[in-house]
């Protein structure tokens, strides 16, 4: 939160966006031989003092991708959330971050099924579990692309007095999955951004 409300100059968030990319290569680099080191350790070593987990070596990798690729994909969100924040704000940068997140751990999700599996069924499962992701964050992933429009194209800003999806309030914050809207009766709406695209928006006059 902290973040969201201090001012960001264009140099801080550089060097912000540098060290995320920075940390993004050290995990890769250090994936790579962690993951080397354990399977030397599994096949080479603990096998010749009758510790035979060679079975377990697939599972151990699994964990290891899931761990690291996090971390990666991570860094990479956070990269282009300090890459855009200075021009855009921070709800833009939030959106566009938690965007490329959810692609990412979709697509790592399908990466490592389609690995495990390896060949022509590698290419099957992880095509399958594709879809499968991207079904299940289908609407999660509408709003959140929706969000973005929004927060780029502004429509409409907070303190607006404005009618949305059937809505009649002032607008009160424009997050990556919600508008929200409180009414005159002081109740407080949260309007999913995908049911916003596409429909009519009336803007009040100030007064």
């Amino acid at each position: 939160m902290a973040e969201a409300k201090q001012e960001i100059s264009a140099a801080e968030a550089a060097k912000r966006a540098s060290a995320s990319l920075g940390k993004a290569i050290l995990y890769i680099v250090l994936y790579v031989v962690v993951s080397a080191l354990v399977k030397y350790l599994i096949t080479e070593i603990l096998i010749k003092i009758y510790a035979d987990i060679t079975a377990y070596e697939v599972y151990i990798q699994i964990l290891l991708a899931f761990a690291f690729g996090y971390l990666i994909i991570s860094q990479f969100a956070w990269f282009f959330y300090w890459t855009t924040r200075p021009k855009y704000g921070h709800p833009t940068a939030a959106a566009i971050r938690n965007v490329i997140r959810i692609i990412g751990i979709g697509a790592l999700a399908a990466a490592i099924a389609g690995g495990v599996a390896g060949g022509a069924a590698g290419v099957a499962l992880g095509g399958f579990l594709g879809m499968v992701v991207g079904f299940a964050s289908q609407q999660v992933l509408g709003q959140a692309i929706a969000g973005l429009f929004l927060l780029i194209a502004r429509p409409f800003r907070v303190g607006d007095a404005v009618i949305i999806a059937g809505e009649d309030g002032t607008i009160e914050d424009v997050s990556t999955l919600f508008t929200i809207v409180r009414k005159a009766d002081g109740i407080t709406v949260l309007i999913p951004n995908n049911a916003i695209i596409g429909g009519k928006i009336y803007l009040k006059p100030k007064r």
